[in-house]
């Protein structure tokens, strides 16, 4: 693989390639949206629930391992510009089965996160319009992802700016919501009043000892599902030099902003023992401050957050595919841009499969089973992306010595913290099988990569379309 210059080159736009279209904003906002799952608007009743206070050392420490996988992800980036993501450095570090294996796994987890997010909209969509058709609004839902990613990707990173920005306005209300009622000595629904106290006054800091700490990480890591998504807009970012470090590096604030400060807010207004868990604690926190509209307004943050996630699942499937199409390994046609060098036949196969698995988990009667299942499995899906980022690290590492010496953005103890992250991921998926529901998903995830190991024998072997730009 030749070097590559650290500048990113001004070119007339061409009509078989991706268009660099995506400025900072775009992409920190992009970063910040991917970092805030709708997992924390709609699950963190359950995991405080489960975990009392001590689940602020989940988030932490979740989102202190992932930090270091997007940094191992940036430094690979940005040492080869013509990497569109991280299928194409998995490909070319680790092969082309690693290529094959992480792009479908990757549009495979976007494609069932997307399933969860439609039905989820749909059923926000009941408290307005009660009488709407749910076939309907998930239909409609489909149409309107499908009509605002095939216009252009400047569109995209328009929209993904003011759906992160209704997301980030929400938590900060909260926050603020959380420090007014602490200092007015509000009453708590659970008795007493508002109090940072709180925090240790029902049980301590870890109420339900390791085994409720524990079943904290089940649930959280599903929370920072799409951390990753600013790795797929890398070939439609301009200055990726400046601009990916910059979303990168701000991961650990955002962690603890959008995190640990919402989480010890609740806490501090509504001891960890009186929260609903199955309730959204969002909606508990504003309608103690006596806002009317509370239902609705968090109502709309939460199905803002879902349509987030689903767009943007839509724009990373369909640039996914782009990449399998161009390294040999899925069907050319996923290869075609349209004018607006939006990949439409990978969108079109992404929205139609949307569509299929939205009508199955109607015609299944118990549709919270479903969620749970599916949920866990996209989870233990994306660690497995994880681990190939971090996988194919090693092997840059390995193999290109000469390029970590040169980068401006290495990964802080590289090799060390590449095996403590995969070992936090075995550490995780042994977690997975303390209960029964979780324990499931993770039986049926191996049926996953059968099926991609029969696709691989069928289509992988062809690997003389890989990309000539890899290996110039």
């Amino acid at each position: 693989m030749a070097e590559h210059s650290t500048q990113t080159p001004v070119t007339a736009p061409q009509a078989d390639t991706l268009q660099r279209s995506l400025n900072n904003r775009h992409i920190q906002l992009i970063a910040i949206g991917g970092a805030i799952g709708t997992g924390l608007f709609m699950g963190s009743g359950k995991t405080i629930s489960l975990a009392g206070p001590s689940i602020v050392f989940v988030y932490l420490i979740i989102g202190f391992m992932l930090f270091f996988v997007m940094r191992a992800m940036g430094e690979l980036l940005l040492s080869n510009l013509e990497y569109k993501s991280f299928s194409d450095f998995a490909a070319d570090l680790l092969g082309p089965w690693a290529g094959f294996f992480t792009g479908w796994t990757y549009w495979f987890c976007w494609v069932v996160t997307g399933i969860a997010d439609v039905v989820a909209i749909s059923a926000y969509f009941q408290l307005w319009f009660p009488g709407f058709s749910v076939w309907m609004s998930a239909l409609l839902c489909v149409g309107v992802f499908f009509t605002l990613n095939i216009a252009s990707v400047k569109l995209f990173g328009e929209l993904e700016f003011w759906f992160a920005l209704v997301k980030i306005i929400a938590i900060v209300a909260l926050i603020a919501a959380g420090a007014w009622l602490a200092a007015l000595h509000y009453p708590s629904p659970g008795g007493g009043t508002a109090s940072i106290a709180n925090l240790w006054r029902h049980g301590g800091l870890f109420p339900k000892g390791l085994d409720g700490f524990f079943a904290g990480f089940q649930i959280a890591v599903f929370a920072f599902v799409g951390i990753e998504l600013v790795g797929t807009t890398a070939a439609e970012t301009r200055d990726p030099h400046s601009v990916l470090p910059r979303a990168i590096n701000a991961i650990p604030i955002r962690v603890i902003m959008f995190y640990v400060l919402a989480l010890i807010a609740i806490m501090t207004v509504t001891p960890w023992d009186s929260v609903a868990a199955d309730r959204s604690p969002f909606v508990s926190m504003f309608m103690l401050t006596g806002l009317p509209a509370a239902a609705s307004v968090v109502n709309f943050v939460v199905l803002t957050s879902a349509a987030s996630s689903a767009n943007s699942g839509m724009f990373s499937t369909s640039r996914m595919l782009f990449g399998l199409a161009e390294q040999g390994v899925a069907h050319r046609a996923f290869a075609r841009l349209s004018g607006r060098a939006v990949p439409i036949n990978g969108l079109l196969f992404s929205c139609l499969c949307l569509v299929i698995g939205v009508a199955l988990i109607y015609l299944i009667p118990n549709v919270m089973t479903v969620f749970t299942l599916v949920t866990t499995v996209s989870a233990i899906l994306f660690m497995f992306v994880w681990t190939i980022i971090l996988c194919s690290y090693l092997a840059y590492r390995k193999h290109y010595p000469q390029r970590h010496r040169q980068s401006r953005f290495k990964m802080p103890l590289g090799k060390v913290m590449c095996w403590v992250c995969m070992a936090f991921f075995l550490f995780v998926l042994a977690l997975l099988t303390l209960r029964a529901d979780t324990r499931a998903a993770l039986l049926v995830t191996p049926l996953w990569f059968i099926l991609l190991a029969i696709g691989w024998r069928l289509r992988g072997g062809n690997t003389a379309r890989r990309r000539k730009m890899l290996h110039p």
